[in-house]
């Protein structure tokens, strides 16, 4: 019995060291290869001075509402990286269809020249971890005109941009092209 119980606690003992310090430790330094070192990839963008400020992160996408600026994707959780999650909702779920036939509505009267079968699904749809900040090449796209026209900026100018910020599929195979919309609406208020 007592070489039991001796056994049981080495064996925890190491077992706590080992899970509770070394484990850990190994972690953090495995993510200070990481972008970012571990902490996010941050993105920047001038202040009012010459000064850089920070305006967000690659990963966690940001609401933008004005029509000066590329909508996003919807978060049923307001990109609060705290609570991320979707809204649970399924695509038969009355609540949840109001809510799509609401964004519908809302993104035709900010963009009267697009029509309502070509407003690409992922603009009136959350994401499963409603942080996304990324949309489809043609999710950026079909807002330009509205941009071009708020910002008097040919329209060529702005898809030219769009293209500049899109990304392809990782390792050219795995995944779809993207444009994260934080860091393209910082070059668009970079534009001259």
């Amino acid at each position: 019995m007592k070489n039991h119980i001796s056994s049981a606690i080495r064996l925890t003992f190491a077992l706590l060291v080992i899970l509770s310090v070394l484990y850990p430790l190994f972690v953090a330094a495995v993510s200070r290869l990481a972008p970012g070192g571990g902490d996010g990839v941050t993105i920047m963008a001038r202040g009012g001075t010459a000064s850089r400020r920070i305006v967000g992160y690659a990963n966690v996408g940001q609401t933008f509402t004005e029509d000066r600026y590329f909508n996003g994707r919807p978060s049923a959780v307001g990109y609060n990286a705290a609570g991320s999650g979707g809204s649970n909702k399924g695509p038969s779920n009355t609540e949840y269809l109001n809510d799509v036939k609401a964004r519908i509505d809302t993104f035709l009267v900010h963009n009267p020249a697009v029509k309502k079968a070509d407003i690409p699904a992922e603009l009136v749809t959350a994401s499963g971890s409603g942080l996304d900040p990324h949309l489809s090449p043609a999710g950026a796209s079909v807002q330009i005109a509205r941009i071009a026209r708020v910002r008097n900026i040919p329209a060529a100018r702005l898809q030219q941009l769009v293209d500049e910020q899109t990304k392809g599929p990782l390792l050219g195979l795995f995944g779809p092209s993207t444009v994260n919309i934080l860091t393209l609406n910082v070059a668009l208020d970079a534009l001259k």
